[in-house]
């Protein structure tokens, strides 16, 4: 499946943009939109955002000035569909949601052509009720869980052959984490079910399982690990060692709503470690928050550990993933640099560094580096993310020394060339004005 968006007015008339998984396009004045129109003074600096998850397309407005109209409407936000037109000013894009080219065949010469999806019935793995989704085919075979389904998955997951369910420990976006006990040898693990947002093919489901294999192959001691991953009903599960103690969100939460720059520097260098040796081998985190840090044991002797390595990544762009900005991700968006919301596809081992640096910032203060509310809504959220410099933690937490502070606003900054080169050069600089104190 595929989204274009074609020009079709304004100075631009003919350029197409071409999707074909999970990714983001900005529109704008500014140089650092993945459309810029300089010169048209009817656009904002950063106008409007269109994510797309093929077939699926959602626009949302920035708060912009002129505004963004639909089919000749101004929106804020439109769920868009083949043939829609998108315009600001003098420029007008139409959407084109296509399926996959076919092969060709000599008794269909034309075969090879684009073709609009197919429309097919789908049932519910779960309740078998019917449902409609796009599909590149008419005989195209997909896995799907209803919306009531997967809410009611998440709270009461369903049992994993040769795994003994103990209790549910968190849900999240994706699915669920339960605490389960293996039936071979009696060591606690923790599972990991994860319900496709949307209706998926096996060819999808097949990728996400390889992405899974290869991540899995990370081994570190600050990196969770993997033991086994499969599908069990059609729900994809991971098995992955228990880590005890609590996530550093939480741990903060017990303490109050922050922790002491003590505490964190021994949480973030250990997470930096395992960020350098992940980022040697090839692997970017790509959501990094206090949520995906476990932290076992007391201080001074915590022990982190960094979980969900690459599954953010592989989740959306195996196709496995709705339009998330949708939903209630503002908090996770936050963290994230203005490249990788840009464009969700190239992201590189500065974006982790950049969400350590958010996570480090977050643990130290008890608020967000950005200044916005903690209800703040996505289009608020981007635009300050693009826009807005960081409010310093001196102003916030005076006591954390300022070299120490320094050494996280440096991960902090908004232009790449100008963050920590790699992780293990922050975590140095962080041991070291640590050590002063």
């Amino acid at each position: 499946m595929r989204v274009t968006l074609h020009v079709v007015a304004g100075p631009q008339t003919g350029r197409d943009f071409t999707f074909d998984q999970h990714d983001t396009f900005m529109i704008g004045r500014s140089e650092d939109s993945q459309f810029c129109l300089p010169h048209d003074r009817f656009f904002s600096r950063h106008h409007c955002i269109v994510e797309i998850a093929p077939p699926q397309a959602f626009l949302r407005d920035l708060s912009s000035t002129n505004g963004t109209f639909v089919n000749g409407i101004r929106v804020e936000t439109a769920h868009l569909k083949h043939g829609d037109r998108i315009q600001g000013g003098e420029t007008v894009l139409e959407v084109e949601v296509g399926a996959d080219q076919l092969a060709p065949s000599f008794s269909d010469p034309d075969s090879s052509e684009k073709t609009e999806p197919s429309l097919i019935t789908v049932l519910c793995l779960n309740c078998g009720i019917p449902s409609n989704a796009n599909a590149s085919r008419p005989d195209a075979k997909l896995s799907f869980v209803c919306d009531e389904c997967r809410e009611k998955l998440k709270k009461n997951p369903q049992p994993i052959p040769n795994y003994q369910m103990m209790r549910v420990l968190g849900q999240g976006g994706m699915g669920s984490v339960m605490l389960a006990r293996s039936e071979k040898d009696g060591t606690a693990v923790a599972i990991k079910t994860l319900l496709p947002e949307v209706a998926v093919s096996e060819q999808s489901l097949k990728r996400f399982m390889r992405e899974i294999e290869v991540a899995a192959s990370l081994r570190h001691q600050h990196i969770v690990s993997y033991i086994e991953h499969g599908t069990h009903n059609g729900i994809v599960y991971l098995v992955t060692e228990y880590v005890s103690g609590m996530d550093a969100s939480k741990l903060a939460t017990h303490r109050g709503g922050k922790l002491s720059f003590k505490e964190v520097v021994k949480i973030i260098e250990q997470t930096l470690s395992a960020l350098d040796f992940a980022h040697v081998q090839g692997f970017v985190h790509r959501d990094i928050k206090e949520q995906n840090i476990l932290v076992d044991g007391t201080f001074p002797n915590y022990h982190s550990k960094l979980t969900d390595f690459g599954l953010s990544k592989s989740y959306k762009q195996t196709g496995m993933s709705g339009v998330t900005m949708v939903g209630d991700v503002a908090g996770t968006i936050a963290y994230m640099p203005p490249e990788q919301v840009r464009d969700f596809k190239e992201v590189r081992p500065p974006s982790d560094i950049y969400a350590v640096g958010m996570t480090a910032y977050s643990l130290l203060t008890g608020a967000h580096a950005l200044d916005i509310g903690p209800n703040a809504g996505i289009s608020e959220t981007v635009k300050a993310i693009f826009e807005k410099p960081i409010i310093p933690i001196s102003k916030r937490q005076p006591e954390v020394p300022p070299k120490v502070a320094a050494v996280i606003e440096t991960a902090l900054a908004k232009q790449v060339e100008l963050r920590w080169r790699s992780a293990a050069e922050m975590r140095e600089a962080l041991l070291r004005a640590a050590s002063e104190f």
